[in-house]
């Protein structure tokens, strides 16, 4: 009998203190406030991979390098790590689009950049409920089944 008690309680434990192990490296990590200014960004957009290793034990850089797409998936990087954000933007550039309530057209919100894909107004988030109740087809036509498309998949999937 002790022979078991020993055993269930070493499979037990060990999970346990590698879990918290594993945490306890998590939380010993801190961001610095501002990118290193050694690195010159300069206007292009920056793509953290050029000088960071793609996934390193702290943070997955390649998710946050600036491709032609990436104001379509930034919500989900910017959620799980906005301190890495902060380091080269002010909260004042996220509320430029997001915290708006006239409706954002890229001509205006960045004169250089041909992106033509941002139909919606920066605060539609909250509104698309009403919208997609009254007439889930106008959701359809460009997102496709809000189940699997991948703008729509992340929260109604």
């Amino acid at each position: 009998m002790p022979k078991r008690l020993f055993f269930v309680l070493a499979v037990l434990i060990l999970p346990l203190t590698l879990l918290y192990a594993c945490a306890g490296l998590e939380r010993g990590y801190v961001f610095p406030t501002q990118h290193p200014p050694e690195a010159e960004l300069g206007s292009n957009r920056p793509m953290c991979t050029d000088c960071h290793d793609s996934r390193d034990d702290h943070v997955a850089y390649v998710d946050f390098n600036h491709t032609t797409f990436f104001t379509e998936s930034h919500r989900s990087v910017a959620g799980r790590s906005a301190q890495v954000c902060a380091m080269c933007h002010q909260q004042s550039f996220c509320n430029s689009c997001h915290a708006t309530g006239i409706e954002l057209k890229p001509s205006v919100k960045d004169q250089s950049d041909t992106y033509r894909r941002m139909p919606h107004r920066g605060d539609y988030l909250t509104r698309h409920k009403m919208d997609g109740r009254l007439d889930p087809t106008s959701c359809y036509r460009c997102h496709g089944n809000p189940k699997a498309a991948r703008t729509c998949a992340p929260c109604h999937g």
